[in-house]
């Protein structure tokens, strides 16, 4: 697949190294000229220097012949004009556009991004998508990666196993004997910072890092079997009224209107705003990192404290204050993945990371084969992927425990007819069935194999 990328930035360096990595020609374009020659050093990919949004530029890069654009840069609008250009001049076919002005995504002006206006087939909000992230996390405390699948009816997710884990040393075979009726599925581990698929005979320890497929319907009996039965937040601060933070507040608003939420906004003008366009949220001026604010909002009485802001040392600082100050629980922002490897050590209990939520969105439509969702977890490591099965599948047909799977793949549960299925030896995939699964980076271009619509189907 022939691969232009604008911009070299964390995002479009990310989606580089991710899609080089699986053989694809990829071209970076970018202003900076450092930012390409990191990316032409450390990548298989060409690098152009220049502007995205120019045809000499697109066309130096191989527009002429590629078959999708992913426009990543700063600028909202150098990513629209360039694919429009890339559709105009190139008739480059899939046009994917990074989009953060939330003015252009207001629903009165929808048909602006159609094929007659301005031909971009995938707008992609990093705001909204990580504060939808934020709100899954919210409403699961004690999970992270919460990701939904199948028509929400299915949930995956990631756990802590602590010491006092009741399930711990138990093989994964005896679990399901001892719960029978538990529609859940353990389908990846971290331990020692290594991530592998377990099998039945493999058990958890204390410090692993469990990522676990089941029903909607039964999250939360999962999260106490796993010693997290935790109570949903109902005090909630959150630190910076930017896109994010007054998202994320104006659902809560709507979902929960029995949360009590206060936000802390740094910008007396947009405090101001905020105010206006929240209902019940009480909404203070000032610093995050001022203790005698954190008192003010009640932080030592508050269930969990949400740092939203655009700098991730105030996000880190301000959560391991509002712990110290009282408050139970916290979770941060960070863009930086170099702080990521180690905020758990300080007293961070969870974090969100705009790059992996971005990079997922995109790879869901660069996946090849009857891809219907895809979520990048552990940091590019893995994914958790659901695909609908053609006729042509090698899955169909074949009881489970007959079909030869990469060691890194796993079956996380089946989806069919509004019903979702725990997989086991003896399940037959029909047609149309929708997979939901976790596969390591290795193991993902034999999904992408396992769900393509082979020649022979027509």
């Amino acid at each position: 697949m022939r691969i232009i990328i604008c911009g070299a930035g964390q995002v479009g360096f990310g989606i580089a190294e991710r899609l080089s990595a699986e053989q694809n020609d990829v071209s970076v374009i970018d202003t900076s000229e450092k930012l390409i020659h990191a990316v032409r050093d450390l990548l298989d990919v060409r690098g152009f220097v220049g502007h995205g949004s120019h045809p000499d530029v697109l066309e130096a890069a191989g527009a002429e012949e590629a078959d999708m654009i992913i426009a990543v840069t700063l600028y909202d609008e150098i990513n629209m004009v360039a694919c429009q250009v890339a559709h105009s001049l190139f008739n480059v076919p899939t046009k994917i556009a990074r989009i953060r002005a939330q003015t252009y995504l207001q629903k009165q002006y929808q048909e602006m991004f159609s094929r007659d206006n301005m031909p971009i087939d995938v707008v992609i909000s990093p705001e909204l998508e990580v504060g939808d992230m934020v709100l899954r996390r919210i409403a699961l405390p004690g999970a992270s990666d919460v990701l939904r699948f199948a028509d929400d009816k299915v949930v995956a997710f990631a756990i802590e196993c602590l010491e006092d884990c009741p399930i711990i040393n138990t093989p994964l075979k005896q679990l399901t004997d001892l719960f029978p009726d538990l529609p859940s599925t353990v389908v990846g581990v971290v331990r020692n910072d290594r991530l592998f698929v377990p099998h039945s005979e493999d058990h958890l320890l204390a410090g692993d890092i469990a990522y676990v497929v089941t029903t909607s319907e039964q999250v939360r009996r999962t999260l106490g079997l796993f010693g997290h039965d935790k109570p949903e937040a109902r005090r909630i601060i959150i630190a910076g009224g930017g896109n994010i933070g007054l998202y994320v507040a104006q659902k809560m608003e709507e979902r929960q209107p029995h949360t009590r939420l206060k936000i802390i906004e740094h910008n007396r003008e947009r405090a101001a705003f905020v105010a206006d366009e929240l209902n019940k949220t009480v909404v203070l001026n000032g610093s995050a990192l001022d203790q005698e604010l954190l008192r003010e909002a009640e932080v030592q009485d508050a269930d969990l404290m949400v740092a939203l802001t655009n700098q991730d040392q105030a996000n880190i600082l301000s959560g391991i204050m509002a712990k110290r100050l009282g408050c139970k629980s916290n979770m941060v922002l960070i863009n930086n993945s170099a702080y990521q490897e180690f905020i758990h050590t300080v007293g961070i209990d969870s974090y969100v990371s705009p790059k992996s939520v971005t990079i997922s969105k995109i790879l869901q439509h660069v996946r090849r084969g009857r891809i219907r969702s895809v979520h990048s977890v552990y940091d590019g490591r893995a994914e958790l992927i659901e695909a609908e099965a053609l006729e042509t599948s090698p899955l169909v047909g074949a009881p489970l425990r007959n079909i030869s799977l990469p060691a890194g793949l796993r079956v996380g549960a089946v989806y069919r007819d509004g019903k979702v299925i725990k997989p086991h030896g003896d399940l037959h995939i029909r047609r149309n069935d929708r997979v939901v699964m976790f596969a390591t980076s290795d193991a993902v271009k034999h999904v992408e194999q396992m769900f393509r619509v082979s020649l022979d189907f027509f």
